[in-house]
């Protein structure tokens, strides 16, 4: 049954001339046992004028205003020579509604026009016998329902037509949009990254080759410390080859660096004292550390720090004038938890996709890029009965 339809739909000229044949043998049948049409002038009339009617229709969606005219000429003939209404004359209601639909402009209001003269016309023709005046003229009225009908479906149709395309272009162009978007705030947030861990790589190439200077120094007179500091060493240049192998992964083309664009990047230590700032803001906060603090790679703190600015800022931004927020740092074995929470009325999850807090990141994007330098998982979302909670897990030893 599916391969019948699609098979119709893609024929759709087959369909049409399959009724046409149809239409053209109810009016020849119709026609032979009238006797209104015995004589020879009237048969051939009749039959000419069924068959230009019915071919109207057969072609009607290939060529709609031709056919329009074509129905429009025959309708003319059979007034002109007094062939009475004939079941043909139904395809002028099906042109009228084809041409509304897919014709032209000009070619619908033509068809609307001749429609509601079409009725009136015919009925000044062929009167009723034993009617009033007043009662061919209400005949006359009810018979032009059907073209006013038909016109006002097909306009009806076209309209959705329009309307359907201007909601699928407008569609594909704001995801066009949106592609683009996000593409370029990746790139941003990617440059930004790279920006902040150039001194991050800088800072462990500096401490070691201080520690190198320092090995060399006392390699004689104290081996323990020398040993010491080329442990200090070894595990300093796997943490900078580590940052490097993530830095490569960023590009950063076209980029021209500018004065004061390095700066000293902030670290877990300094979130208490980004805690407190907000405090003093008005935002309560509740900051607490479980397991043990050690040593972290310096890309995770400061990947822990803007994930616990982005989502606080966000909280001051949208959570409304009573909002109260929480962080949690968890030290596990191997990696660094994070769970940032507020029970504001919370902000559209679009707000944190496209808008950073701090006004240079992207929301959620950023945050994902961030975790992701790092090797961690992001996990962000409202909270059940109001808020926004994010959650991320950074691991505490960077893979080589």
């Amino acid at each position: 049954m599916q391969r019948l339809y699609d098979f119709l739909r893609r024929h759709p000229t087959w369909v049409d001339s399959f009724w046409a044949v149809v239409l053209l043998a109810v009016t020849l049948v119709g026609g032979a046992i009238d006797p209104d049409y015995e004589t020879d002038t009237n048969e051939t009339a009749f039959v000419v004028i069924s068959l230009v009617l019915c071919l109207s229709i057969a072609l009607r969606r290939r060529m709609p205003e031709k056919m329009l005219m074509l129905a429009a000429a025959a309708g003319i003939a059979q007034l002109i020579l007094d062939v009475p209404r004939i079941p043909a004359d139904f395809a002028m209601l099906v042109v009228i509604y084809t041409v509304a639909a897919n014709g032209a402009r000009w070619a619908s209001w033509f068809a609307l026009g001749g429609g509601l003269c079409a009725a009136s016309l015919g009925q000044l023709r062929w009167t009723v016998e034993d009617t009033s005046t007043m009662g061919n003229a209400v005949l006359a009225l009810f018979l032009t329902v059907p073209f006013a009908l038909a016109w006002v479906l097909g306009d009806s149709l076209r309209t959705r037509r329009a309307y359907f395309a201007q909601l699928e272009e407008r569609a594909a162009r704001l995801e066009k949009e949106r592609e683009a978007q996000a593409k370029v705030a990746v790139a941003a947030e990617r440059a930004r990254i790279a920006r902040e861990l150039h001194d991050v790589v800088a800072h462990n190439v500096s401490v070691m080759v201080v520690q190198a200077d320092g090995a060399a120094y006392v390699l004689d007179a104290a081996p323990d410390q020398a040993k010491k500091a080329l442990e200090t060493i070894s595990s300093t240049g796997r943490q900078a080859l580590a940052e490097m192998r993530r830095l490569l992964g960023v590009l950063r083309t076209g980029e021209h660096k500018e004065v004061g664009e390095y700066v000293p990047q902030p670290d877990v230590d300094q979130i208490d004292d980004l805690v407190e700032q907000c405090r003093v803001a008005g935002l309560p906060v509740d900051f607490k550390i479980e397991g043990t603090p050690r040593p972290l790679p310096s890309g995770v703190e400061l990947t822990a720090y803007r994930i616990v600015q982005e989502a606080l800022t966000n909280t001051r931004k949208h959570g409304g004038p009573n909002a109260g927020a929480s962080v949690r740092l968890v030290y596990f074995d191997d990696g660094l938890g994070l769970l940032v929470e507020d029970d504001g009325k919370g902000a559209p999850h679009e707000l944190y996709e496209e808008g950073g807090a701090d006004g240079q990141g992207h929301g959620l994007i950023g945050m994902r890029e961030r975790v992701g330098m790092v090797g961690g998982t992001l996990d962000a979302g409202p909270r059940p009965g109001g808020g926004f909670r994010i959650s991320a897990l950074l691991p505490l030893k960077p893979a080589l």
